[in-house]
């Protein structure tokens, strides 16, 4: 809490509010005890109020009434983004998780496949290794994790499935394999018995609504029921480019993208149907296309043909920077800038997915794990008159999968409230 409010808050200080959390009937919120502890610290000199504060505070998530049915979820194939779905799925398991890991759906079925997918869900590069047990069970094509029992099903087509066979109905199928985007292919999956809805992992096309989740799932209603939940790169800047055209208007801009290499390029020099991503991923910057800063106006219309965007791929594995040039309506300077973003990064609607830093020595690897859609880096901040550049770090992988998260809760129906709400 120092970096937002200039104050040292003590485990002494905090712990007391832990205590009297534990003691009270919370479901289904975000609690964030800094914020609580803070402001109690502010208006009392002494603990003996902490548990009525606590009740009064956390009130509208102890009185509501859990009428939330657990729905099924199906992680349609198992690559970087469906293993990390299904650990922020797994560590959610409890009484009062509404979101089931049931099913994951590959392709293939060869000798000894179950248990090299379940190696690499145990073992990650890059996130380190998964927190508790994976087992798999041969016998009934399954994966146990933590207790959570996830039916792995071999199938070539998305309508090939019956998924009440294994007991599973009403589904959300989250398709992470990127072949499908439009329409037509993405509603294969709703031939299947017990699906009925589709989230895509990636920016679809056509009339399908692209989602980032802090901006605009509001959009989505009841009768949708194939959703795309757009890209890494879109999820990490629409958020900030909202708040920054909230207060200063965007006149244009461009947004540069210098994001890690990811799986579809080659390890060596090789052939690749796109320009220059055939060259060796580890060895080269590579220059390619992309289409993250059209894409933010799916999300937010009125920045409709404003910005302008390009990629350069790097040897690194995972987390990724957004430099977003802006010229502005309104007049501004590094420390306004600054100001404003961290207050929207703790005080805002969109807290959960803008975070901020001060630090002088941060790097890319510092951000491995990060679940925000996007990091902004403040000393790197670049603002004079109605110009400025912002420097957004984004875990293209795992910061992207909670997002994705909050795609599915909403999807489904699932709300769950940020509290304290002030």
């Amino acid at each position: 809490m120092r970096r937002h409010v200039g104050e040292k808050l003590r485990l002494r200080e905090s712990f007391p509010f832990i205590e009297a959390l534990s003691k009270l009937a919370v479901k289904q919120c975000k609690v964030d005890i800094g914020k609580l502890a803070v402001n109690y610290w502010r208006e009392y000199k002494d603990a003996s109020q902490i548990e009525a504060y606590m009740s009064s505070e956390l009130s509208a998530a102890i009185t509501q009434e859990d009428t939330e049915e657990a729905r099924d979820v199906v992680l349609y194939g198992f690559g970087r983004i469906g293993r990390l779905l299904a650990r922020l799925l797994i560590e959610r398991t409890g009484v009062s998780n509404k979101l089931r890991l049931r099913a994951i759906v590959l392709r293939g079925g060869r000798k000894g496949d179950l248990e090299k997918r379940a190696s690499l869900l145990r073992r990650d590069s890059v996130h380190g290794p998964f927190n508790g047990s994976v087992e798999v069970d041969e016998e009934n094509n399954a994966i146990i994790a933590n207790g959570t029992y996830i039916q792995v099903i071999y199938a070539n087509s998305p309508d090939e499935v019956d998924y009440t066979k294994y007991g599973i109905s009403n589904a959300l199928v989250v398709d992470n394999t990127g072949i499908w985007k439009d329409e037509a292919g993405l509603g294969l999956h709703l031939k299947s018995k017990g699906a009925t809805k589709v989230l895509l992992t990636a920016p679809a096309k056509g009339a399908i609504k692209n989602i980032v989740y802090g901006v605009n799932e509001s959009d989505i209603l009841d009768e949708d029921t194939i959703v795309s939940a757009a890209s890494c790169t879109t999820n990490a800047i629409t958020p900030v480019l909202k708040a920054v055209n909230d207060k200063y208007g965007i006149v244009n801009g461009h947004v540069e993208t210098i994001h890690s290499y990811t799986n579809d390029q080659n390890l060596i020099d090789n052939y690749h149907s796109a320009d220059r991503r055939g060259r060796s991923a580890p060895l080269n910057m590579v220059i390619t296309e992309t289409g993250a800063a059209k894409a933010v106006s799916k999300a937010l219309p009125v920045l409709e043909g404003k910005l302008t965007g390009n990629a350069i791929r790097v040897p690194t594995p995972n987390v990724s920077m957004a430099i977003i040039s802006l010229n502005l309506n309104g007049e501004t300077n590094k420390h306004e800038m600054n100001e404003y973003l961290k207050d929207m990064a703790l005080q805002s609607e969109l807290q959960n997915q803008i975070d901020f830093t001060e630090s002088t020595e941060i790097v890319s690897s510092d951000l491995v794990g990060s679940r925000y859609a996007g990091v902004v880096d403040s000393q790197a901040t670049i603002a004079d008159g109605n110009r400025t550049i912002l420097y957004v770090w984004y875990d293209n992988e795992f910061g992207y999968s909670c997002q994705v998260v909050g795609v599915m809760q909403k999807m489904l129906g699932l709300n769950y409230q940020s509290l304290p709400l002030g």
